[in-house]
């Protein structure tokens, strides 16, 4: 009877260990993908700026043109 009652606490030992393995491979995949999705995030968010810089320039350049328009619109009316 205790040889029976020893397997069966083997067997759930094994089980238990088994679990164990399975969750661990499951947090090293998790780990992964949490890694890859800050990468993400970080070249996301370099990607943001640069695009925020280059609207800023852009904008800048559209008032440059703006006022040489208005100049060359202030010449005409004179002549």
């Amino acid at each position: 009877m205790s040889f029976e009652v020893f397997e069966k606490l083997e067997a759930k030992v094994q089980q238990a260990i088994d679990t164990i393995t399975l969750l661990q491979m499951e947090i090293e995949e998790l780990k992964e993908q949490n890694n890859n999705l800050n990468h993400q995030i970080h070249e996301a968010s370099g990607n943001s700026e640069s695009l925020v810089r280059e609207n800023q320039q852009l904008k800048e350049e559209q008032h440059v043109w703006q006022e040489r328009l208005r100049a060359l619109l202030g010449k005409m009316e004179e002549v």
